[in-house]
């Protein structure tokens, strides 16, 4: 693929430490080994000619929220190597956690030696904006209202003049960071993506941010499953050792386990960060602003309250009063949704028989139907299709895995299923959920290539003296409905006038395995036109009418009459 050729074909693995990552977070001191890239200018989303981005940043260094994960399990008081999948601060939103996943498949396509992985996208999209805080996000996935940072106005920030005339972040005089990831509005000029299909790049949805911050993060030739590049990833998104060590040790939280949760019930920062929500101004782009912003948004996203004043003293990364905590700070969990309304079951929602002939699409998608405790549709819930077994099928666009999200009807679709040429069995997995705990298998099968009808496209007569050969080659053509068989297996057989079968040798024949004479021939298949043409018929040396059969896979059946002449009496 055109997208890969120039990058370093790396393997590796991340493997820092989580007490090191967490110990370099609670220090707020130097970036885990961070060597910089060269500076170069964000270029397209065209990989093979991306540079990778400036050390100045993506969200304009306008701060974060300094939360860090926890650093026990509920029962044990010491560090935990293998942190479990089902405390709070480890839910992620469905919809977030989708857009993370989507992006990390998307990017797979197009830039394999990248491997970016979703946990970066969620460690990043925890310390901007609290995973669009707590996933407040539409059935599309875009916040409910604007996450907005604040004025980069110089003060105490960079100095960022209107670039957009407010059409992203309702500001005309200076810009702000927006959405979910927190883009500056010239930067999403440049990397922004159109990831769920609407026909607009939007940073206030998730589906695009992730998108676009995947991008950003695989600028370049960076290899994210190295641990330098992901420092550079991160430290050109934001450059600052302090929230290297914040990303990172979320990161590693991540990478431990997480799970989904419902859309607006996510674990919401108590750390203040830019990243407040505003009542005012359009919740995706306009062309221009009908309502400013709130001058004085407070952490909770109500107007009318001054945010805490910056710290005098600046940090390494330029952002006033963003030390981290001398421990990790107490994080409030939302009450948990009745034990019926979680995430309870997977069920069939309408796939039917599952066959299709070789090369060929599938009628009607796999569709599956997430449902709560009480049986009720679950909606926002993640879903994973994936493609098993002796098959070379594959979902539309050749993937054989895909990523869904239940709709409102707790309905979930696989992309279209197109057979390959391997003809019998093979299972599509489905798995609702982050965990294999609620699954469901469907059996799909692949019949062989046939055809309906078999002619042959000339009417001459097939004569030869007895000994000889026949003159004429026998061409026929395969179709199905009215169309061109392609592929299809044939069956040449030589038989008596009564239709009984030949002995090899005793009639008309084929050259057979070491010039053997065999009237029948199979292995047969027709061309892309539905064209085959038959090797050469020898007469034989008995005088006679015969029949040649041609049979095709599907039970399409063609007779055409041989004559053997004796040869003239003396």
């Amino acid at each position: 693929m055109a997208a890969q050729f120039g990058r370093r074909l790396r393997r590796g693995a991340t493997s820092t430490a989580v007490a090191a990552a967490v110990v370099a977070a609670l220090s707020a001191s130097q970036a885990p080994g961070a060597p910089l890239g060269q500076a170069a200018s964000p270029g397209g989303t065209d990989k093979s000619t991306a540079a990778e981005p400036e050390q100045g940043s993506a969200t304009g260094e306008d701060g974060y929220h300094t939360d860090l994960p926890p650093l026990t399990t509920p029962n044990t008081p010491t560090v935990s190597a293998g942190l479990p999948a089902t405390s709070a601060e480890s839910g992620i939103p469905a919809s977030v956690l989708g857009a993370y996943k989507q992006a990390q498949s998307t990017i797979a396509g197009t830039d394999p030696a990248c491997r970016l992985p979703w946990q970066l996208l969620a460690a990043i999209g925890k310390v901007e904006s609290g995973q669009a805080r707590g996933g407040k996000v539409d059935a599309s996935g875009t916040t409910l209202t604007p996450i907005l940072g604040p004025a980069l106005d110089g003060n105490g920030f960079a100095l960022i003049q209107d670039t957009d005339n407010g059409a992203y972040d309702n500001d005309t005089t200076h810009d702000r960071a927006v959405g979910p990831m927190q883009f500056i509005p010239s930067t999403w000029a440049t990397w922004g993506q159109d990831a769920n299909g609407d026909g607009r790049k939007d940073p206030n949805n998730v589906y695009d941010a992730a998108l676009a911050a995947g991008l950003y993060l695989c600028a370049g030739s960076r290899d994210l499953s190295i641990d330098t590049d992901v420092d550079r990833a991160v430290l050109s998104y934001n450059h600052s050792t302090a929230y290297l060590s914040t990303v990172r040790s979320w990161f590693e939280y991540y990478n431990n386990g997480a799970h989904s949760v419902p859309d607006g019930t996510g674990v919401l920062p108590t750390t203040p960060g830019p990243a407040t929500s505003v009542t005012a101004g359009p919740a995706s782009p306009s062309p221009s602003p009908s309502t400013p912003p709130s001058p004085t948004p407070s952490p909770d996203g109500t107007p009318g309250t001054t945010p805490p004043s910056p710290s005098p003293s600046t940090p390494p990364s330029g952002k006033p009063g963003n030390t981290l905590p001398s421990k990790p700070p107490t994080t409030t969990t939302p009450p948990s949704p009745s034990q019926d309304l979680k995430l309870s079951g997977i069920e069939n929602a309408g796939t039917g028989t599952l066959t299709a002939m070789a090369g060929r699409e599938f009628a009607g998608a796999v569709t599956v139907r997430a449902v709560d405790g009480q049986g009720e549709a679950f909606a926002q819930a993640p879903v994973t299709f994936t493609i098993s077994g002796d098959t070379d099928a594959h979902f539309a666009g050749g993937a054989t895995s895909a990523d869904s999200v239940t709709a409102a009807d707790g309905t979930a679709s696989a992309p279209a299923l197109v057979a390959g040429e391997t003809t019998g069995d093979f299972r599509v997995h489905a798995v609702v959920g982050t965990t294999a705990q609620f699954s469901l298998d469907f059996t799909a099968t692949v019949t062989a290539r046939r055809a309906d009808t078999v002619t042959r496209t000339t009417s001459t007569a097939l004569t030869a003296a007895q000994g000889g050969d026949f003159a004429d080659s026998v061409q026929v053509k395969a179709t199905l409905d009215g169309a061109v068989a392609s592929g299809v297996a044939v069956t040449a057989t030589v038989l008596t006038s009564a239709g009984e079968a030949v002995p090899d040798g005793q009639g008309p024949h084929f050259t057979g395995a070491g010039g053997s004479a065999v009237s029948t021939l199979t292995g047969l298949t027709t061309d892309a036109d539905g064209l085959l043409s038959l090797p050469q018929i020898h007469a034989g040396g008995t005088a006679g009418t015969y029949k040649l059969r041609i049979t095709t896979e599907g039970g399409a059946v063609l007779d055409i009459e041989l004559t053997v002449e004796a040869p003239p009496a003396a």
